[in-house]
């Protein structure tokens, strides 16, 4: 049998806050400037993908996301300064937790 420790972990305030997920969805915002296009990047809804944005900048104490409305130039998207905080911070915590996963998975018995 080769078993091995499984887990996610996620920020929560009262209600969950920032994952895997919403991690992923920054980072295609901030490389294509658009909630729309970071949706079709990801497979998922615009309407899903503006809800967890508007979740994310509702329980913030600052914005994640700072969006612009359509015009002669369209709309747009960026993540802000304390959206960039997250995403590093986050990044680091992930890549610890997955540390952590993979040593106590070494420690299971054969």
């Amino acid at each position: 049998m080769n078993l091995r420790i499984n887990g996610r972990i996620w920020l929560e305030a009262d209600d969950r806050f920032f994952g895997v997920g919403r991690m992923e969805l920054l980072e295609h915002i901030q490389q294509t400037g658009s909630i729309n296009q970071a949706a079709k990047a990801m497979k998922m809804s615009y309407k899903r993908a503006w809800d967890l944005v508007q979740s994310m900048n509702t329980q913030a104490a600052t914005p994640l996301v700072s969006t612009q409305t359509g015009g002669e130039k369209g709309g747009g998207a960026i993540v802000t300064e304390e959206g960039l905080k997250y995403l590093d911070h986050f990044r680091g915590l992930q890549e610890r937790f997955l540390a952590f996963l993979e040593q106590e998975t070494r420690q299971l018995p054969d």
